[in-house]
């Protein structure tokens, strides 16, 4: 019989999982969103050209990516204590395929309205970090905190032999990049996999913590959270380890200085980049346990139907961007094909107020999906 606390316990912790991913799953509508509505010839981290406001829009949703895959990671172990390690291998393989062939069908059909490229982001890391943990399960644990170190810690190292032109391999496993098959498609590498799997690995080798006692999990969490930010604030300050993009002090304001310095690289993910997001995710997930009692039903719309949001909204977002951009300046505006309008101009103003919009729609269009399927638990 199962003892009605840990029954009680787990439910709980599923939902600061739950809480968290939605939340992180609202940043990157943002971020998407941005993309599509507000395009612009500059980086929006390049402070220079664009401003404190579009720097700050963008490095926000930094944490999207690295929360989760670590989160993914972890929900996988939670799930693999109802089912047995055979049953627990084939479901991360099949399913991690099946988020691979989504990432090269409709996720990229939804970015660009066609296919003359595959983009390879998040969806596609996840996918074969999953068929990679489906293989790494049967390790002890030990095995698989060293496997996530050696794959995370010493990344950077391999900076040095970024090249011009690198091999496929080189783009796929560590620098990214794009690889032409025949003469007119191209795979782009945006999510190079080392790194990604070994989050992967890691979030699944820190699972059990998620059953221990709610105040020794609380300590672990924020203990954690300050260790990571304690290495990234020593390493990043003097340009030790960490990121190939040194800081500086840039002789303005406290807050260019301060943009310098937590300026990371995310493409591929810096060791320094892993250590910001992961220490504020790890802080964020105690807070949502231990503080937030009365949760916003949204966010566990959002973060309980993880799948079902991303493969719609890059969809929605693209659609309303066309129409408007259709509406307002009469034609779309893609600065990579040189279809751009003269009265056009980024506006971040624009972007919010699409972002919510966005995401009012997907409140409605999940509210249905669960109209739909009201007796399938979405899974971890």
């Amino acid at each position: 019989m199962q003892n009605p606390e840990i029954t009680l316990q787990q439910g709980v912790r599923l939902m600061s999982i739950d809480l968290l991913r939605g939340i992180v799953i609202m940043l990157m509508a943002l971020d998407h969103t941005r993309d599509f509505f507000a395009p612009a010839t500059f980086d929006p981290l390049d402070w220079e050209n664009g401003s404190a406001a579009w720097f700050w829009t963008r490095w926000i949703t930094h944490l999207c990516a690295p929360i989760f895959v670590s989160l993914a990671g972890m929900a996988a172990f939670l799930r693999a204590q109802r089912f047995t390690r055979l049953d627990m291998s084939k479901y991360l393989f099949t399913r991690g395929f099946m988020l691979v062939v989504l990432e090269f069908t409709w996720v990229s059909f939804c970015w660009q309205f066609g296919f003359d490229f595959a983009l390879l982001q998040v969806i596609w890391a996840i996918g074969v970090s999953m068929m990679v943990l489906s293989m790494l399960i049967w390790l002890p644990q030990r095995a698989l905190i060293v496997i996530a170190i050696l794959l995370i810690v010493p990344h950077n190292l391999l900076d040095a032999w970024h090249e011009k032109n690198p091999g496929w391999w080189m783009k796929l496993w560590h620098q990214g990049g794009s690889v032409m098959i025949g003469d007119h498609f191209r795979i782009i590498f945006a999510y190079p996999l080392m790194p990604w799997i070994g989050l992967m690995t890691a979030g699944y080798a820190m699972g059990p913590v998620m059953r221990w006692e709610p105040a020794r999990r609380a300590r672990f969490l924020v203990g954690s959270a300050l260790l990571l930010f304690i290495i990234f604030i020593v390493l990043r300050s003097g340009n030790f380890y960490g990121d190939p993009d040194a800081w500086a002090h840039q002789g303005k304001t406290w807050l260019v200085d301060l943009m310098s310095f937590v300026k990371v690289h995310k493409y591929p993910p810096s060791v320094l980049y892993l250590c910001i997001t992961l220490s504020i995710g790890l802080a964020a997930l105690m807070f949502l346990e231990r503080y937030v009692h009365r949760p916003w039903s949204v966010l566990l719309l959002f973060g309980r139907h993880p799948l079902a949001f991303y493969m719609t909204h890059l969809f929605v977002i693209h659609g309303l961007a066309w129409v408007y951009m259709q509406i307002r300046y009469g034609a779309q505006i893609n600065f990579h094909q040189g279809m751009v309008s003269q009265e056009y101009v980024p506006s971040l103003f624009v972007a919010y107020l699409a972002w919510g919009m966005v995401l009012l729609v997907m409140v409605g269009l999940l509210r249905i999906w669960q109209h739909v399927q009201p007796h399938r638990r979405p899974p971890l």
